[in-house]
C-alpha cells in the first residue's frame, strides 16, 4: 500500500487553489483581470456548485471589497479559500518575498528548492517538485511567478 506524503494535504490544497485561479481566467472572457456577476455564475456552475441567481448576487456582494460589481482575482481567490489553510508550507511565503522575480517568469520545482534551501527551510527536491506540480495547470513542469503569488497569498 503506497504510503501518503507529509504533504498531501497542503499540496491537494495548493491544486485546488490552482483550479480556481484556472476557472476565473476562463471566465474572465475579455483578460482584463475582472469577472462580472454573470461570469461569477458559470465559474460557480464550472465548479459543480448549482447556485441561485440570488446566490451568485449575494456573493458577488460580499467578495466585491471595491463595490464596483467586478470580482477582482485575488477578491475571487479570497472568496473561496477564506477556510483553507497552508498548514506546514507557510515557509512558501517567505520564500515568495525573497524571490526576485518579475510576474511572468516561470517557477519551477527546482528553483523553488535552491530559494528554500537558501534561506535554510528543509524542504526536500521532491516536496518542491511536487509543490509546483499541484500548481502546474498545462503539465509543462512550471508555473507563472504571478500564479504562484496568487495561490500562495490567498492561503497565508
Amino acid at each position: 500500500m503506497a504510503q501518503s506524503s507529509p504533504l498531501s494535504v497542503e499540496l491537494e490544497t495548493l491544486s485546488h487553489v490552482q483550479g480556481l485561479v484556472e476557472a476565473f481566467h476562463a471566465f474572465d472572457s475579455d483578460n482584463d483581470g475582472f469577472i462580472n456577476m454573470q461570469e461569477l455564475g458559470g465559474i460557480m456552475g464550472s465548479l459543480g456548485y448549482n447556485t441561485s441567481e440570488q446566490d451568485v448576487q449575494a456573493m458577488m456582494q460580499n467578495g466585491n471589497a471595491k463595490k464596483d460589481g467586478l470580482l477582482s482575482i485575488s477578491e475571487f481567490l479570497d472568496m473561496n479559500t477564506g477556510n483553507l489553510e497552508l498548514g506546514d508550507l507557510t515557509a512558501l511565503k517567505t520564500a515568495l518575498d525573497a524571490w526576485g522575480l518579475e510576474e511572468h517568469d516561470l517557477v519551477t520545482g527546482e528553483q523553488l528548492y535552491e530559494v528554500v534551501a537558501d534561506m535554510g527551510i528543509e524542504l526536500s527536491l521532491d516536496d518542491c517538485q511536487d509543490i509546483v506540480a499541484s500548481m502546474d495547470g498545462d503539465g509543462d513542469g512550471a508555473i507563472t511567478f504571478e500564479d504562484f503569488k496568487l495561490i500562495v497569498n490567498s492561503l497565508v
